[in-house]
């Protein structure tokens, strides 16, 4: 039988929480337990009593509970309440994993009582964990890895939320782990939302629709299936999960949508700027940037069927780019200069 500790929260009304919450769900027969770890708030949600006919409807777990099913995959979340790990513990609350929250700062610990649950130590964690996520900043993969490497159990997959550390080699040299990296691509800029929520989701992760890159860095070639059931559950909603090579999603992040990317809407924002202080009001160049800039990416990416700039914008474009651009600027592919950037972003 499942042991479940919980505390269940809505009972038409009725407030069950506290330790006179648990005593009022043992009086109606409730199962659970008080010392078990792991957390699945939809098996939770899934349980129902009908004494006296009031029905137990909803319920959302603050303590965590161990099932019996040894199926199970079980999660060790280290990070939890932080910027990128609350995000992930918000999506694993709406899955059937059994996850363990591990986090040491007075914040991230407040951010998860904020949420109903209770941080666990990493070493209790770690010991019944078939999957580790690591969700800390990339200059702090290092250190978290080798500190934990200890408890790392044979067979354990350990999920990295970007590919700097992994091609940096910040995690053990260990070969009976398997290692498994995925990064977000964010919500398109062209994409079918409706709803307003989704429509200002522009990370990802809440409402809007997202691709994914999944990389089976080490690991038995079986164990790659695991890792997107993973990566999909903690950026869901997702469309497209692709499969990359570490080193390929390296190119894409940092290269391709930092170093690019971000730095070419830094400068156009720059742009803006300037605009500005010479006199153009503020709004009217938003607008008109903005506005021109959802018709130059369509005609650039081809998501504007037979579009194509004007004779001028392209004699504009021409003429930029050796103004703006180096000639050698397609250098920040090359493997060094991956590197570089790689230690740069780890070693800040």
């Amino acid at each position: 039988m499942t042991i479940q500790s919980a505390r269940l929260l809505t009972f038409y009304g009725d407030d069950f929480t506290g330790s006179t919450g648990f005593e009022r769900l043992k009086a109606i027969g409730a199962p659970f337990c008080t010392t078990n770890w792991f957390h699945s708030p939809l098996r939770a949600a899934k349980w129902a009593v009908n004494p006296s006919s009031r029905r137990f409807s909803r319920g959302r777990c603050d303590q965590q509970y161990q099932s019996g099913d040894r199926n199970m995959t079980k999660i060790a979340l280290i990070g939890a309440g932080g910027k990128m790990g609350g995000r992930i513990t918000d999506n694993l609350l709406k899955t059937d994993f059994e996850v363990a929250h591990v986090e040491v700062s007075p914040q991230g610990k407040a951010n998860l009582s904020d949420r109903g649950l209770t941080a666990v130590e990493a070493s209790d964690a770690l010991n019944r964990a078939d999957v580790v996520i690591l969700a800390v900043p990339d200059n702090r993969i290092k250190a978290v890895a080798q500190g934990l490497d200890n408890h790392f159990k044979a067979g354990t997959m350990i999920v990295v939320l970007d590919a700097a550390a992994p091609v940096a080699g910040d995690l053990p040299d260990r070969k009976d782990l398997i290692y498994f990296v995925t990064h977000p691509c964010h919500p398109p800029i062209y994409n079918d939302e409706v709803e307003p929520e989704a429509k200002t989701d522009f990370f990802g992760g809440i409402a809007a629709k997202q691709h994914i890159v999944c990389s089976l860095m080490q690991g038995p070639e079986d164990s790659y299936a695991l890792g997107e059931k993973v990566a999909r559950a903690i950026y869901a909603p997702v469309m497209r999960a692709h499969r990359v090579t570490v080193e390929q999603m390296a190119i894409l992040e940092p290269v391709l949508s930092e170093t690019i990317g971000a730095t070419c809407v830094t400068i156009i924002r720059e742009g803006m700027d300037e605009a500005i202080r010479r006199g153009v009001p503020e709004q009217a160049a938003r607008d008109f940037i903005l506005g021109h800039l959802n018709v130059e990416i369509a005609i650039v990416f081809n998501e504007l069927k037979n579009g194509t700039f004007s004779d001028g914008a392209k004699k504009a474009i021409e003429k930029a780019k050796a103004d703006l651009f180096r000639p050698d600027w397609k250098k920040v592919f090359e493997p060094a200069a991956i590197v570089q950037s790689i230690h740069d972003i780890t070693r800040s």
